[in-house]
């Protein structure tokens, strides 16, 4: 359900951020850009990949959970506050997430991102629409290599950001539970 949440309100943040990332982007704010995409796309184009970041992100968050948890068992057995466990397990929970959800991640920056290139390439006129679409235009253009566009950026990005999440949420968890446990003690 988070999932869900999260990504109904950060799709259209997701759709802003690509299209402003595009080589000769036509916005030069992210306003701007909110404006033109209202104004000839309507609301929909916000949630054109939506299905597809849902997609993309329920396997992720349980690939990423399942492999923290698995690593923790085997190098911090006892689940004791250890940060070294919890940047090493986090980090390679998110690289192994990350590269497993690559080719969904590029099926979505097209949906988001329309790149006119790409679609004339494919001889797609109009709007590229769906994750099957998506799917049909990568492997048309770039065969299965297209799926692993970016994988290397990716891995790179997330192994850092989900490492930093991990240790971040274990050192609250075990703080929280420390003041908890001190609170409950008598005097």
């Amino acid at each position: 359900m988070a999932t869900l949440l999260h990504d109904a309100v950060m799709n259209p943040a997701e759709v802003v951020k690509q299209r402003l990332q595009m080589y000769n982007s036509q916005h030069r704010s992210a306003l701007s850009c909110i404006r033109t995409v209202w104004r000839t796309e309507g609301l929909g184009a916000f949630y054109r990949s939506y299905t597809t970041q849902l997609t993309m992100n329920i396997p992720f968050q349980s690939i990423h959970f399942i492999t923290y948890e698995f690593l923790q068992e085997q190098v911090n057995p006892h689940r004791t506050y250890n940060p070294q466990s919890h940047i090493i397990s986090g980090g390679l929970a998110g690289a192994l997430a990350a590269a497993a959800t690559t080719p969904l991640d590029v099926c979505k920056t097209l949906l988001n991102t329309q790149e006119n290139v790409a679609l004339s390439l494919a001889n797609i006129s109009g709007r590229l629409s769906g994750m099957a679409n998506a799917f049909r235009t990568v492997y048309q253009l770039n065969g299965l290599a297209g799926y692993f566009k970016g994988i290397q950026a990716r891995v790179i990005y997330q192994m850092p950001s989900t490492a930093i999440s991990w240790s971040v949420y274990e050192f609250f968890k075990y703080f929280l539970t420390k003041r908890q446990l001190e609170n409950r003690a008598p005097y």
